[in-house]
Order: C-alpha cells, then structure tokens, then sequence
C-alpha cells in the first residue's frame, strides 16, 4: 500500500526523484493527481481529494487543502499537492499498523484443538496402565501368557483412537461445508473458535455497507422547472467526463434510469469543489454545498437534511441559480439488518460499531440495522484498544472488517473474519477466515456451524468413552476376547468417524436468518 518512490522538491525549484524510506521530517514532496502519498506529513498547497479509507475507512475521498493532514499510502485525487514530510516513513501510520498487526499476532496466545491438550498426556498414561496391568498379575503369581493378553487387549480397547476421531471429521467436514459456501476457515482451530465467540464488532465501509457510494435521493427544486429525471440527467451530464467516485456515483444513476444526457462543453473540475460545463448554452456546475455560491431557502433545507441523514450531499447549479440536490451514500448490503439481528440471537447481545467514519454517519446507518454500541472516528489503534477491553471483561470477540485499517483488530480478537471480494491484502492475510463472496449472512450461519462442530465432538468424546469404559471394564474384571475387544475398538472408532461426517450434508449449512424469518 505504501509508494515506493516520491517526488522531493529541491531548492532552486527542481525535483529529484527518491525512494520513499529515504525521506526526512522537514521535505516538501510533491503528490500529482492519482498518486500515492510518500509520507505522512502536511499539505503546503493546493487542493485535491484524497482517498483515505485505508487508513479511516471513510467511504468517500476527503476534500484536502492548505494546512490538512494527509497520510502515507492514500491516494491522491485530481488535484496536485506540496507536502511538508512531518513523520519518519518507518513511523508513518501505516507502518505502524503492519506494526500494530505484527505485535497482536504475536502476543496472541497459541491455541490448539481441545482435544491436543488431553491427547498426549492420555496416551502416555495409557501405554502406562498397559504396563501395569502386564506386571501387577505377573507380580502375584500369574501366567506370562494370560497376563500378555490381558495387556494386549487393554492397550487396544484403551487407545484414543476413537476419542482423537472424535474432533477431526465434524471441524474438517464443517470447513468444507463453509467452503462450499463462500467462507474459507484457515484451520480446525479456526473452526472450533468461531463457536466459542460472545461478542461480535463490525466495520462499517465495505462491510456493513457495500464500499462503493451510490445516488439515494433525487431532490429538484421547487422552482427550478426541473424533475427528478431531469435533475440527474443535467448532473450527470455535467460530470461525466469527471473520475471522482461521486462523479461516477451519479452518472451510474443515470444509466441505471436509462436517461439520455445531453452533451457538455468547456469541461472544468476543480479540486475539492466540484466540477462545471455549459450544458445546452447554460453553465452548469455539480459539488461540495460548503465550496460552491451561498445558499439558503429550499436549497439550504434540502442540504441540512441529507446530511443530517448520513448522506453527502451534492448541489446542482445552473447559472449561479441551485436548481436540486442530490444526495450519495454507501450503500447498506441488503441483509446487514438480519444478519445483526441473527449475531444477537447467537451470542445474546448486539454487535458493536467500530468506523473510522463520522459519527453522524456512523449513527445513521447503525439505527437502521440496530446497532447501539457506536464507536466512530476511530484510527486502527483505537479498535484494537476496544477489541482488548472487551476480552479484559472476558469475552470472545469475532472482528469483522475488510480494510488495511482493520488489520490490527482482525489480529488481535479472538477470531477474526475479512470480507474476501474487496478486503486488503493485508486483511485477508491476518484473518482467520475468509467470506469469499462478500455474503454477509454467512457470518451469524458459520458460526452456527462450529456450534453445531463443537456439539458433535461432545457426541462423539461421549461414545468414544462409553466403548472404551465399557471394554476396558470387561477386560479388567472378566475375561475379554481380543478380537472381540478390537471389534469394540475399531467399531467406535467407525461411529465417531460416520457421525461427524454428518455436518457435510447441505442441510447442515443451517442459516439463522432465513430460520428466524420463516
């Protein structure tokens, strides 16, 4: 994510080219439009937008000038900036995030399936007793040959083989279960995990929502002798040759509607403003309500209430004159709401919000999927540090997130989950588990199924202990006959093996939502 090169401007006005690691506080860089910033540092001049949702997640460029702060590995906009370097590279906020995610991965405990802890300590005790009983009746007086045999048949009707099958097939026929699915667990241990989770935090951008900022409300003015198709179509027609993402956002509008747009000439944008055409013989300009003409009345009114709904809020002036206002959000995945309400039901409370976004954006979309514990605003340090209270009141916290930002929280919780279809390559490579498809829902379903993993163990360590109580209770008080006792061995061996299987079938990707709605 981060530049390898950067554009240093020298004394005298020239520039050198250098690597970005080799930049010092006090250099004055030089980012044209499209590329990454080399540094973290403070913008001397110009004006541009700049995507930053690698490190905030905020879901839109944010409109930068004179005197902003800007970090490295963002994206510059259309506009070319002078930045004074105000961190060293190896200090830079991204350097500490891979940092911050190196740190949790290895401070995090080391795990093993439950079964590994008693695996070795029961095999050692078995070969053990297997001695024992060999030597205790030769002690007394007994037989070599009965008392062997005895101790034969104690080994083999006493080794784990059923008990260590007991946990493999239901954890390995889950995951490929959850395969089939779209979601990919990296390990049994993975699997075993997601069922042991209390708590739940989701990211906002690209998680909650789809990532990508959509048209939600069409507003013309009342004397603007304008519809709502009409509106669109003058805006689109306006910033079609535009690249900004809500450029983009609107002319994807229009298309949607299937509108002709008429042609624009003398095409202008303006960083950190909005753009301008003449638009059949009139001058249309399309942006920012804050950088554009003052406004008030109906146009002002319009403005206040998409934002105070969450959403950004874009003005349409023709001729100097506001003629509508269109509002663009992230748009929620259709089943963010069912699939919080499904993660309540699983684990008894409502996930928490973690968002680098705004709070008044953040607290928009939450009270649309009912979500009350908000947290918004937060840099990547901030989530690990909520991720680490919870678990110090002692819970089992599943992170799910897709962005570089939520690398370090995927790390430290103790599961984590990265949307795989836009996630971070950093993200993916420190989660847990993938959801391959970016399907929501599948989160509160595999959960589900490593509870009903974990239930199927517990079968399984039950029948297995039966057999095994049972034959090594024959053997010790009777007289068991060997391939009596190895059919008794190797048939609970089969049983365990058949009975986790059974999580393979397509009737066991059981989803809470649709259950929950039927």
């Amino acid at each position: 994510m981060a530049a390898t090169s950067a554009a240093r401007l020298v004394p005298g006005g020239g520039e050198e080219t250098v690597a970005a690691e080799d930049l010092k506080v006090g250099d004055i860089i030089l980012v044209r439009p499209g590329e990454r910033v080399g540094a973290d540092g403070q913008v001397l001049d110009g004006a541009s937008d700049v995507d930053q949702a690698t490190i905030t997640g905020e879901p839109l460029p944010v409109a930068k000038q004179t005197g902003d702060e800007v970090f490295a590995g963002t994206v510059n906009g259309t506009g070319a900036l002078r930045v004074r370097v105000e961190r060293d590279p190896a200090d830079s906020v991204i350097a500490r995030i891979v940092e911050m995610v190196e740190e949790a991965s290895e401070t995090k405990a080391p795990t093993q399936l439950f079964i590994e802890k008693i695996e070795q300590r029961y095999s050692i005790g078995m070969v053990i007793a297997s001695l024992a009983v060999f030597a205790i009746p030769l002690a007394f007086g007994s037989a070599l040959q009965p008392a062997l045999l005895r101790a034969m048949t104690f080994m083999i009707v006493a080794s784990p083989c059923a008990v260590v099958l007991s946990t493999m097939p239901p954890l390995l026929s889950a995951i490929a279960n959850a395969g089939r699915h779209g979601v990919l667990a990296k390990s049994a241990v993975v699997m075993e995990r997601l069922g042991e989770v209390d708590a739940v935090a989701l990211d906002k951008t690209g998680t909650l929502t789809e990532g990508t900022p959509r048209v939600t409300d069409v507003r013309p003015l009342p004397d603007s002798g304008l519809d709502e198709d009409g509106l669109l179509a003058l805006a689109a027609a306006t910033e079609h040759p535009s690249e900004h993402p809500l450029a983009r956002a609107v002319v994807d509008a229009a298309r949607e509607r299937r509108l002709p747009l008429p042609t624009a000439l003398d095409f202008t944008s303006t960083p950190g403003q909005g753009v301008s055409a003449t638009v059949a013989g009139r001058t249309v300009q399309v942006g920012s309500p804050a950088r554009l003409p003052a406004i008030t009345g109906s146009a002002s009114a319009a403005v206040a209430e998409l934002e105070e709904a969450g959403q950004t809020a874009v003005l349409v002036l023709r001729d100097n004159s506001p003629v509508g206002v269109i509002g663009i959000a992230d748009r929620l995945r259709p089943d963010a709401a069912t699939t919080v309400t499904a993660l309540t039901k699983l684990t008894g409370r409502s996930p928490a919000l973690l968002t680098g976004d705004n709070e008044r954006a953040a607290r928009h979309l939450a009270a649309q999927v009912g979500i009350t514990d908000i947290r918004a605003g937060l840099l990547p340090q901030d989530k690990v540090a909520a991720v680490r209270e919870w678990e110090g009141e002692g819970h089992k916290v599943l992170v799910v997130g897709d962005g570089v930002n939520d690398a370090p929280a995927l790390a430290a919780a103790h599961t984590g989950i990265a949307m795989g279809k836009a996630g971070s390559d950093l993200a993916l490579e420190t989660a847990d588990a993938v959801v391959v498809r970016d399907e929501l829902a599948t989160i509160p379903t595999v959960v589900a199924l490593s509870r009903d993993a974990r239930h199927l163990v517990i079968q399984n360590l039950v029948i297995a202990g039966v057999f095994i109580t049972a034959l090594v209770t024959w053997d010790l008080t009777a007289t068991l006959p060997l391939p009596l006792g190895v059919a008794g061995h190797e048939g609970s061996t089969v049983i365990v093996g058949l009975n986790g299987l059974r999580l393979l079938r397509e009737a066991a990707w059981k989803n809470p939502i649709r259950r929950g709605s039927a």
